[in-house]
């Protein structure tokens, strides 16, 4: 039996920028997937949106790590993850929503965001050929980005083989034995590895590798779908989201990549749960009138292809990061609700020194709204 300092299950946009920085740490590492390559379960559904300006304090300061890491990585190790600090706009069409995002803006500056509140002629300058028809305005954060999920995945697992992380994919894990206090063992359909140290980072799987560690989680994975245009001459650099709600969807969202291709998803009303990944038959109609409505110059792109990815929720939206009580050595890193991408670089710098220092990178009383152990019925700790 080989043994390591830390084994991840799972190789996605928390898994893999973990092994790297706890690699980095010369920590001995293992990454166990089920799949045949990293980032091939939810990270490449996502569409590669990052943004640091939440309503959640944590989540605000998380991102941030993130994106520092992300703006630099290209300089620091030589990948094109196709970052892109285009921002991110929410043009406003309502009062309910221009007064909730307005109230929200001293608190989010209080946390260091740069962001504000722009006028209807700002916002069209921002985003030519948005709908001006009952424009209020609109918020934009220009230090926001996007990137790619799929080459960010890949520069990560080779960064951190490179710095000595192993990986063992189409390998399903079976058994977790805690050892009593002796160490643990993870058993796959191939094989035993041992450890000092488990992180649970299998996302929408997350619940059934937590009974395997002898803990119900509580992340229940529910879908939503992307797609993608052709490539049309760029026009617009943020990340677009309007946050209106339609028959059949709640909010929408796109951006305009490098190449020209317009990636965008929305968030279906009612919610899809469970685990199927075949796409719908309702996603793009309700996307292209959303698209439209807003793009009216977009009335003729085509669009490429689409696809549907999971969401791994939270009973509260709040991702969970803990470590087990009364556990040695048993860490989670689970229900994202579709920002584990850009939570991930920052969820991993905080398991790093907690796992080195015995305390996370953020302030004790903001991290704590990620614990395991939180009243989930009461509203997070979000800004007012």
């Amino acid at each position: 039996m080989r043994n390591y300092d830390v084994i991840i299950i799972g190789a996605g946009s928390v898994g893999l920028p973990t092994a790297f920085f706890l690699a980095r740490e010369r920590l001995r590492v293992l990454v166990i997937d089920e799949l045949p390559s990293p980032g091939q379960g939810q990270n490449k559904s996502a569409i590669g949106g990052v943004r640091a300006t939440h309503s959640d304090p944590a989540k605000i300061q998380t991102c941030q790590l993130s994106l520092r890491v992300f703006s630099t990585w290209r300089e620091e190790h030589g990948n094109d993850i196709h970052y892109n600090q285009g921002g991110y706009c929410f043009p406003v069409y309502e009062e309910e929503h221009e007064k909730s995002l307005k109230q929200l803006l001293v608190a989010q500056k209080k946390y260091g965001l740069n962001i504000d509140w722009h006028e209807a002629e700002e916002v069209v300058k921002l985003l030519p050929g948005v709908n001006p028809q009952g424009l209020r305005g609109g918020t934009y954060s220009p230090e926001d980005a996007n990137i790619s999920p799929i080459l960010a995945a890949r520069a990560f697992f080779k960064q951190a083989v490179k710095q000595g992380a192993e990986f063992k994919f189409t390998e399903k894990v079976v058994g977790v034995d805690t050892g009593n206090g002796s160490g643990i063992k993870v058993t796959t359909d191939k094989g035993v590895y041992g450890a000092a140290r488990l992180i649970n980072a299998a996302g929408a799987n997350a619940q059934e590798v937590g009974k395997l560690m002898g803990v119900d989680l509580p992340v229940l994975p529910d879908s939503h779908e992307g797609g993608v245009t052709e490539p049309v001459k760029p026009f617009f650099r943020p990340l677009v989201v309007d946050m209106r709600g339609f028959p059949g969807s709640k909010n929408f969202y796109f951006y305009q990549e490098e190449e020209g291709h317009i990636i965008f998803c929305l968030t279906p009303e009612p919610i899809i749960p469970g685990l199927n990944r075949d796409s719908t038959s309702s996603f793009l109609p309700l996307s292209a009138r959303r698209l439209i409505q807003l793009f009216p110059r977009l009335r003729n792109i085509r669009v490429r292809r689409v696809w549907r990815g999971l969401y791994p929720m939270s009973p509260d939206g709040v991702p969970i990061v803990d470590r087990l009580k009364d556990s040695d050595g048993l860490y989670v890193a689970v229900g994202f609700c579709g920002q584990g991408f850009m939570l991930g670089p920052g969820i991993a710098l905080n398991l790093v020194n907690l796992i080195t220092k015995g305390e996370p990178l953020l302030p004790q009383d903001i991290f704590r709204s990620y614990s395991l152990y939180r009243d989930y019925s009461r509203p997070s700790e979000a800004l007012k």
